[in-house]
């Protein structure tokens, strides 16, 4: 994780979390077949004005190297989160900048800002079938599956819930 800084997206970084993200998702294959995701994907604006979108820098070049969204219950881009829940979505890592650590950082961050507000856990959603690293990165940091929060937004895509309790110590 060293080289790396999470910071507030400002909206001179919106372009390249934008094409980050949609390229993250078109290299994980979550956008085939998708109608009108990947126009969600790059909304950067819309997404920032409903929750708090993060980024991972490189601390030499600043360059945009992976983004996530933070939201809280109630908000529009919130899904799963529950009263005393926060959530975070649309984690992605530029393709040429996985492996450094920018995923962990940013899923960190969120955490631990889910922390300071004084929330009870942290949910998110994956998608089934989703890249193992994605999977083994949200266990180590301690989620668990929660079946209750399982969904499916469209047909054939199966998004799996996952809670951490932010309870324990």
């Amino acid at each position: 994780m060293t080289g790396l800084r999470v910071r507030r997206a400002e909206p001179g970084d919106f372009p390249a979390v934008a094409r980050l993200t949609v390229a993250a998702y078109e290299a994980d294959g979550q956008l085939k077949g998708e109608h009108g995701y990947g126009d969600v994907l790059a909304d950067v604006s819309t997404r920032a004005s409903s929750g708090d979108v993060l980024v991972a820098v490189d601390e030499v070049t600043d360059a945009v190297l992976g983004s996530v969204t933070f939201v809280l219950p109630g908000t529009p881009f919130a899904e799963l989160a529950g009263p005393g829940e926060a959530e975070f979505r649309m984690l992605a890592v530029d393709p040429g900048a996985q492996g450094r650590g920018v995923g962990a950082a940013l899923a960190g961050a969120c955490v631990d800002r889910a922390a300071e507000l004084g929330c009870t856990a942290v949910v998110i959603c994956v998608r089934a079938g989703m890249a193992d690293s994605a999977h083994r990165l949200y266990a180590r940091l301690g989620f668990v599956r929660s079946p209750e929060k399982d969904w499916s937004p469209l047909t054939g895509v199966d998004l799996l819930g996952l809670r951490l309790d932010l309870t324990r110590g």
